[in-house]
């Protein structure tokens, strides 16, 4: 057993049955000693920073971590680990027998005479865990059942739709644990014990992290998994996207309704089957639908927006992209998904995405189905018993993938991804919108997105929870589909899908909306949708079923169709916020989706709301979670428009849409009409906005507004680059400091700091004081 500090409040355990290796991680980029003073005491088995005590157990390896006054923090409660063998799936020879299936989730392979061998050995068991009475623990990724809190609660991290798991935790008192680990794990703290189960290990290696609060937690995090890259700042606009369009001139032609309509538009999303008939998978375009896309992309760039293809993984054998990875040995044992454990696969994965998608002018990715295996269970009437699915799905990624990396396979794509896109363009940031992936993904500038979720109220609470604990897993890009993807439910065995010939009813496809956008219930479900959905890192419409474009929910003047405008324009107001935000991912390791346990540790009532969050420091995001105008079926609702909400103690707040202030550490009842969320601004905040943006990089004609929230000191940073390339790594990039002192009421606009090509010389400010 080996502890080592990797900074004073950052240490390193390592534990194995044999000699301890170093060997190279997919997930940890700084394990190296970085200045951290450190007194070990062999004979007490102790070892102690500035920041953290380690006492050790020498019967059993448990570690007592403690903090520098020595208070307990974490005290772990033994190692257990046995060697097992470790199968891998071949048919030994034998010509492969393949059944192609058509699934609800694309085309996949089934190989029917795989045989298990056994490769080799690693490790599997447990490490234990004494939780203190009344201890939180959150992260571990984003399941889909919506819970927060994962005491008294088990949690299997394994890649699924819909699921994507990230190792490691942190607690309320003050500590989190990151585990350099790819294979398959459970997280339990039930009658059966509180304790991390790992599937396979060649040695047990973790890292404890302390912080004075979740940020500095979070920002561990990040030190060891890799700074997070900068998105392009178009990425933080509007996203248009839907199941599907079927040509470039269509999606030509919905930019131009928005930009007639003067609503506000930065990306639209081709999706899947934009290949030729018959050869799902293939990166290049068919070539009667999209004769015309490089004309129509050209059309696109003009009107300023931008544009993402859906691209996947697995191949229908026979055609050219699957042909060329299988003569090239780059498949893996299902004959259909490629390699992306491999560098010269992934070499050969980007340029036909290159060749085929790229050079035709799309701008962005989405890597869908990047699990890449969910088939046994993407299926069924019913929803099967958690630990089942988890053996299904998880049996599935180890017939293809080492068990050692069966969660590392999306991770490997991003990274492939966007290694191979900077090798190429150097000047274009990437942007990977992708249903799967891990830990240090950030740094690949790969958005996650939480997969194939139903359209109903109960899913767009849960929702909340599942962002958060993805925030506090120190991972900053996540999103959802605004609206729910399925919305329908009898409708499903009528209709079935363009690329499923099973038309029995599937659990996961269980709506109540069968008229779509016909239906005013969902047309208000979909609405304050978006009014949540203005507030998360990626502010993106898609979804089958219906249509999701604006003028789908009525014309101007009508209640949805304003509703709906009024906040895809609030999220261009708040455009310089956001993007402040964004740059403080990068530099400071920040954190835009924020659980109130990040800014209001101190308040019992906070720590358990999950109906909350804010975005960035300054604002408080309180969902309207229930319908109040209209049931399914377009029937009429009888209740006041009103909802009760948690202002969270340590500090008042003004409510945002009408600068009504309230003490904070009160539930308060707020008025919530259609077209008003409640979302409250903290007393002492500085918040810039922009007026009449179309698109995240234009430069308004019209003054920047700096609004000033009275009741407290304030200080904000706006960051500024050409929100194109990667020159912000060396330098390119200004910042400017804006200061506000109560007691004088001052504000200080400080030194524009730096410069990039392309900055705008003067700028002029409008200062607007609230209170």
């Amino acid at each position: 057993m080996r502890i080592v500090p990797v900074k004073e409040n950052i240490f390193r355990c390592v534990y194995s049955k044999k000699e301890i290796r170093d060997t190279k991680s997919l997930i940890i980029e700084k394990r190296e000693t970085e200045n951290a003073a450190a007194e070990a005491d062999a004979a007490a088995y102790t070892i102690k920073s500035s920041r953290v005590l380690a006492e050790v157990c020498p019967e059993t390896g448990a570690v007592c971590w403690k903090d520098a006054d020595g208070s307990i923090l974490l005290q772990e409660g033994g190692k257990e680990f046995i060697e097992v063998p470790v199968e891998i799936y071949t048919t030994g020879g034998e010509t492969p027998i393949v059944d192609r299936v058509k699934t609800v989730d694309g085309e996949r392979n089934f190989i029917r005479n795989l045989k298990k061998v056994v490769d080799h050995q690693a490790y599997q068991g447990r490490l234990h865990f004494r939780f203190a009475d009344g201890e939180r623990i959150h992260g571990l990724g984003q399941a889909e059942d919506g819970v927060y809190n994962y005491r008294n609660h088990t949690q299997y991290l394994y890649q699924h739709n819909m699921r994507i798991p990230m190792p490691m935790f942190v607690s309320d008192r003050g500590y989190g644990i990151l585990f350099d680990c790819t294979s398959l794990m459970t997280f339990n703290d039930t009658e059966f014990g509180s304790y991390m189960f790992f599937d396979a290990v060649a040695q047990l290696d973790y890292y404890f992290v302390t912080g004075k609060d979740l940020d500095e937690i979070i920002a561990g995090f990040r030190y060891l998994t890799g700074d997070a890259s900068m998105l392009p700042k178009w990425a933080y606009g509007y996203v248009q996207s839907k199941e599907q369009y079927y040509s470039a001139a269509e999606m030509a032609e919905v930019v131009k309704k928005y930009r007639s309509l003067d609503v506000p538009i930065d990306c639209i999303v081709q999706d899947w089957n934009s290949w030729p008939e018959g050869q799902w998978g293939q990166k290049s375009l068919d070539p009667g639908r999209y004769a015309d896309v490089k004309e129509k992309m050209q059309e696109i760039h003009d009107m300023h927006v931008h544009t993402m293809v859906s691209v996947w993984p697995n191949m229908n054998t026979g055609t050219p992209n699957h042909t060329e990875l299988t003569e090239a040995g780059y498949m893996l044992n299902d004959l259909a998904t490629y390699d992306a454990f491999n560098e010269k696969a992934r070499e050969i994965y980007w340029k036909q995405a290159e060749e085929g998608l790229y050079a035709n002018g799309f701008d962005s990715w989405w890597c869908d189905s990047t699990e890449p295996f969910s088939g046994p269970d993407w299926g069924g009437e019913i929803k099967r018993e958690p630990w089942v699915r988890f053996q299904l799905v998880g049996t599935e990624h180890k017939k293809y993938l080492p068990a050692e990396k069966a969660n590392a396979y999306a991770l490997m794509h991003a990274k492939g991804m966007s290694e191979n896109q900077r090798k190429s363009y150097p000047d274009k940031r990437m942007l990977n919108l992708t249903r799967s992936g891990y830990a240090s993904g950030q740094k690949y500038g790969a958005m996650l997105w939480s997969g194939d979720i139903t359209g109903s109220w109960t899913t767009m609470k849960k929702q909340i929870a599942e962002g958060l604990n993805m925030a506090m897993s120190g991972y900053p890009y996540w999103t959802l589909d605004i609206g729910g993807f399925f919305t329908v439910g009898k409708e499903w065995t009528k209709r079935g899908c363009s690329c499923n010939t099973d038309p029995t009813p599937k659990w996961f496809w269980k709506g109540i909306y069968d008229d779509g956008v016909k239906d005013k219930g969902y047309c208000e479900l979909y609405t304050r949708w978006i009014q949540m959905g203005c507030f998360l890192p990626m502010f993106r419409s898609h979804g089958t079923d219906t249509p999701r474009e604006i003028w789908n929910f009525g014309e101007k003047g009508t209640m949805f169709y304003d509703a709906i405008e009024k906040y895809i324009r609030l999220r261009y107001r708040l455009m310089p916020y956001i993007y402040a935000m964004a740059g403080a991912v990068r530099r400071n390791r920040f954190t835009i989706m924020r659980s109130l346990l990040f800014d209001f540790a101190a308040d019992e009532k906070a720590k358990d709301i999950d109906t909350e969050f804010m975005f960035g420091r300054n604002l408080l995001i309180c969902p309207v979670l229930e319908p109040m105008y209209y049931e399914n079926n377009s029937r009429p609702i009888e209740r006041e428009k009103e909802k009760q909400v948690y202002l969270p103690a340590g500090t008042d707040w003004y409510d945002f849409r009408n600068d009504r202030y309230y003490e904070g550490g009160q539930e308060v009842r707020v008025e919530a009409p259609l077209d008003s969320m409640p979302v409250f601004v903290k007393a002492g905040s500085i918040l810039p906005m922009e007026e009449s943006l179309s698109y995240a990089q234009e430069h308004s004609d019209r003054p920047m507004e700096i609004h000033v929230y009275r009741g407290a000191d304030a200080e904000f940073t706006l960051y500024e680059d050409n929100g194109e390339d990667y020159s912000y790594e060396n330098g390119a990039f200004a910042t400017t400091r804006l200061i506000w002192k109560e007691a004088e009421g001052k504000l200080t606009i400080g030194k524009r700091e730096g410069s990039y090509p392309g900055m705008q010389p003067e700028r002029e400010y409008t200062v607007i004081l609230h209170g």
